[in-house]
């Protein structure tokens, strides 16, 4: 193994040579959904990792929603211990097993890497999965700590990244946590949302299965605002915390958008990477993809749709997009994995009425040319329509990737909730919402962000539950429960031996 170089000088580590991140071959991974990253070798890992300056005021933990301790994480890989620097990410992230592999690392950490400024940056996603990867073999997802048991039980409703982030921390503060998911599994957009070849469902699956086994319970196909209010949680829990998400796909005007072969995202998406097991509507049977798939967007869930319909089979798969490619919102890495995979993009044109082949099945997007204008409030320049432009683009199969929403369910059937468009209106820094003890994050909250963002929301919720707890007239049984509690870890404190009782006994003297 290559020896440990975290000691070398700044101006020694700028001459290590970075390490590139290998692919699968193209041919290889578009007839499958496996992940598509090829991970890096122990030797690989120490190199690029001794690249790092170990900055002291580092700009990468502060590019980092969750704040991981970077540069600490890459002096452990340096020096070889890698176990250790899966422990660091621990320290901060719910979850660095899946957030290693779905952040926009180009937009945070690596985007703001010293390093990056005069070269290639350090390759922190990529180590990250390393890491977590490398423990994850050797002693699978450690179990969520939990604190000893305080007799306040919180409800959490949705299964997504912000609530298993929340879930974990609450537990470990000793709070009983209970979680609600509407869908067969939990993960939220983690599982039904991401495809498979970007995130692995085993690794999912792994974390998943690691929260509940560190008890907190998580009770499937319980929609609440149908099968249980937010008033009636109330009645039963100290607190609520909502992270609902935004898997809702934005509904669609467009002449002929009621046509056989057209497919919200998330339908499209969730038929196309996921067993029937797991889906939410079991009974609309597999996707019936044709050869020419026309994808309507483009962001992230765009560039899924685009390759999972590559996957499929579909021979001529395009992204039909209003602005040119330096507005597209989504994560440049994804664009560039979708392009080598055979997917193709038609710029400035939109989408006005959809024709179908007479029986009944779309054959035919009508567009639009489109050029830019003044920047509307998202800061983009505005698609305009060019007079007399229209066109036919021929497709038997449509996949409308335009956005999400929140779900209405909960803001219609929870009185005295603020919301706007569907979306909780809470406080960034607490999640605290219009409703006593009713608690908000992730998307539901901000809108569709990221994985790390809705997690560290998530975070940020716990501690303020666990504030809002401690402030809660206590009973006389919660006391009871309490103080015994306290005895017993008083007298296991008792009987633990001191560093020096144990060396003694461990030399075989009389202590």
């Amino acid at each position: 193994m290559t020896q440990p170089t975290a000691a070398l000088d700044r101006k020694s580590k700028m001459k290590i040579p970075h390490q590139p991140i290998a692919q699968r071959p193209v041919a290889e991974r578009v007839r499958d959904f496996d992940e598509i990253y090829i991970e890096y070798t122990p030797e690989q890992a120490i190199t690029e990792a001794s690249r790092c300056l170990l900055c002291p005021d580092p700009k990468c933990v502060e590019a980092c929603p969750l704040h991981n301790n970077i540069p600490e994480a890459m002096q452990k890989i340096a020096q070889g211990d890698f176990l250790g620097a899966a422990a660091i990410y621990h320290q901060t992230s719910p979850f660095p097993e899946i957030c290693s592999r779905v952040c926009p690392h180009e937009r945070l950490c690596e985007g703001a890497c010293v390093v990056g400024k005069r070269g290639e940056p350090i390759a922190c996603g990529h180590l990250e999965v390393f890491v977590t990867d490398y423990e994850r073999a050797q002693h699978g997802i450690p179990i969520p700590p939990g604190g000893l048991r305080t007799g306040y039980r919180v409800a959490i409703v949705g299964a997504g990244p912000a609530s298993l982030a929340c879930a974990q921390k609450l537990n470990e503060f000793g709070h009983t946590v209970d979680v609600f998911e509407a869908l067969p599994e939990a993960g939220g957009l983690l599982m039904y949302g991401i495809p498979r070849f970007k995130l692995s469902r085993s690794v999912v699956s792994a974390r998943i299965a690691a929260v509940e086994r560190s008890s907190v319970s998580i009770f499937r196909l319980k929609r609440i605002g149908r099968d249980l209010t937010i008033d009636e949680l109330l009645s039963i829990y100290d607190a609520v915390f909502i992270a609902t998400g935004t898997l809702i796909d934005k509904p669609v005007k467009t002449p002929g958008d009621d046509l056989q072969g057209i497919y919200n995202a998330t339908d499209f998406l969730i038929r196309g990477n996921l067993d029937t097991a797991l889906w939410p509507a079991p009974e609309k049977g597999p996707l019936v993809v044709g050869q020419k798939v026309a994808v309507i967007g483009g962001g992230d869930t765009a560039m899924d749709c685009l390759r999972t319909a590559l996957r499929i089979g579909a021979q001529a798969v395009t992204c039909l997009y209003r602005r040119t490619e330096a507005e597209m919102p989504g994560n440049a890495r994804e664009r560039k994995n979708a392009i080598a995979e055979g997917a193709r993009f038609e710029y400035l044109v939109a989408p006005v009425k959809f024709l179908g082949d007479g029986n009944g099945h779309v054959r035919t997007v009508v567009c639009l040319r489109m050029e830019l204008g003044e920047p509307d409030s998202s800061g983009r320049r505005r698609p305009v329509p060019v007079p007399g432009s229209e066109f036919e683009f021929e497709a038997d199969t449509v996949v409308l990737a335009l956005g999400y929403e929140g779900d209405p369910l909960i803001p219609e059937s929870t009185p005295g909730l603020t919301t706007k468009w569907n979306l909780i209106q809470a406080d960034p820094a607490t999640g605290q919402t219009s409703r006593a003890g009713v608690f908000a994050g992730g998307d539901v909250v901000t809108g569709p962000d990221l994985v790390s963002t809705a997690a560290a929301s998530g975070l940020r919720a716990a501690a303020a539950i666990d504030q809002y707890l401690k402030r809660l007239p206590r009973g006389e049984e919660r006391v009871a429960i309490e103080e015994a509690q306290r005895a017993i870890q008083s007298a296991f404190e008792w009987w633990r031996p001191s560093p020096r009782r144990a060396y003694g006994q461990a030399k075989g003297e009389d202590t």
